[in-house]
């Protein structure tokens, strides 16, 4: 059965795509990417279809929507000669196993507040997204300079609650000319925090791709660039946050939601490790130096210990306010509104205060319209700062400080070749120079 194809690919990696057509010529478009995965709409699924895929180490999964019965689309798959089926908004748990017991593989992707986390689940995910970018002001923002749109906080928390792999399956914005660079931006939003946007293209973009027009494969061809970088370096992706700010949250708390503190954090450019409540131990806390427990009265006796031991070994604590509880979640809500930012404006003031200028793992000067993310690889002897621009203009002149001892620099970024930067040490640390980030940089000290 087709489904051992999608078992060998190993889902931590799959690149997925929602593909707009089952015409089985349009798999050309497929050859030199890393896209090894289709996602088609249920009704346009065919064996033909599948059957090429197959033969071109391309699995094919339908996308089954409410309303419909997985049972019937799991058999359809079947006789489609499809690898499995995703479960795209809220479903009964009942509906993955009628999936799983067809001999296909489930993935849901659920509303943010329904996801389970589920520990023999092959995917965590999400079909709610932001649309990833620079969002014209119509308040002042939290943090200060422009707000970028992400998932990153989000995500962020998803990859420290869970070993599964971690997928957003977002759309881009109906009836919008969607430039290239915002798809190239979408994807690193996704990457850098560990995790996989299913690669989804607009009507218009879809049409003129298909007809082979030569501005869209162009596009394409960067699209895949993109995404063939990141499989690259995959090992990136377990790599685990290098921050001395821990933050403990959880989903009561508002971790699911995109614009809260840990995205303030992020926006800031301060590095921060994701503390998910059930696995606050001593040992989650050590090596930071600071900690945020967004939610006190969320946590149970020994998680509280672990904090109190956190404390009296000479970290800095703070706590939310006395008696203050997150706000539920609305239906489908999935950014922080009005209310909610003003109900952790305590909180966020007091962080601030309380590590002003400090230096958490790195320091960036020049880097407005971008998102940092700097992760520690196991053997304690490399790290990776990866920066998104958000900004569709190059941001030059970049100037970094890491915490720690590095005597190497190099930068990469797709399309290019690996450039040796100069390193030179400053206070607890080294500085790095980087002449320009395009859309994505990553520099690797050792």
């Amino acid at each position: 059965m087709l489904c051992f194809l999608l078992l060998a690919l190993n889902l931590a990696d799959a690149v997925p795509v929602r593909w707009p057509s089952v015409d089985p010529k349009t798999l050309e478009l497929l050859a030199e990417t890393p896209v090894n995965l289709l996602l088609v709409d249920r009704a346009l699924a065919s064996p033909a279809f599948a059957e090429q895929a197959a033969a071109r180490g391309v699995a094919v999964l339908a996308v089954v929507r409410p309303g419909a019965d997985p049972a019937a689309s799991a058999r359809s798959a079947v006789s489609s000669k499809l690898a499995g089926i995703v479960l795209e908004g809220e479903f009964p748990p009942s509906a993955a196993q009628a999936v799983r017991e067809a001999g296909l593989v489930a993935i849901e992707l659920s509303p943010r507040s329904a996801i389970r986390f589920d520990p023999s689940a092959p995917v965590i995910g999400s079909y709610q997204g932001v649309w990833p970018g620079i969002r014209p002001q119509t308040r002042a923002a939290p943090t200060g300079g422009p707000w970028i749109e992400t998932n990153t906080g989000f995500l962020r928390f998803l990859r420290a609650a869970t070993t599964a792999p971690v997928w957003i399956g977002n759309l881009p914005p109906p009836k919008t000319v969607i430039p290239a660079e915002a798809y190239l931006q979408a994807i690193c939003d996704a990457s850098v925090a560990g995790a996989r946007w299913i690669v989804a293209l607009d009507d218009g973009f879809s049409a003129r791709l298909l007809a082979r027009e030569p501005g869209a494969l162009k596009d394409w061809r960067r699209i895949a660039a993109q995404l063939q970088f990141f499989e690259e370096h995959k090992e990136w992706r377990n790599w685990q946050p290098y921050s001395r700010l821990a933050v403990v949250q959880d989903a009561d708390s508002g971790a699911m939601l995109s614009g809260g503190i840990l995205d303030m954090i992020i926006t800031r450019h301060m590095p921060v490790r994701p503390v998910p409540v059930p696995k606050l131990t001593k040992e989650a806390l050590e090596g930071a130096t600071w900690a945020v427990n967004v939610d006190p009265a969320a946590l149970a006796p020994a998680q509280k210990e672990a904090l109190v031991a956190f404390a009296r070994a000479g970290g800095t604590l703070l706590n939310g306010p006395p008696g203050w509880k997150f706000p539920a979640p609305r239906d489908n809500q999935i950014t922080l509104g009005e209310k909610e930012l003003s109900q952790i404006d305590d909180i966020w003031k007091g962080m601030n205060s309380m590590i002003g200028r400090t230096n958490l793992g790195v320091r960036l000067f020049n880097v407005s319209g971008t998102l940092s993310s700097l992760l520690g690889a196991p053997d304690g002897k490399r790290v990776v700062l990866q920066l998104v621009n958000y900004t569709n203009y190059p941001v030059e002149s970049v100037t970094v400080q890491v915490l720690g001892k590095f005597t190497r620099a190099r930068l990469y970024s797709p399309g290019n070749p690996v450039r040796d930067l100069e390193v030179y040490s400053i206070e607890d640390g080294v500085g790095v120079d980087i002449p320009q980030v395009a859309v994505l940089a990553a520099l690797v000290l050792e």
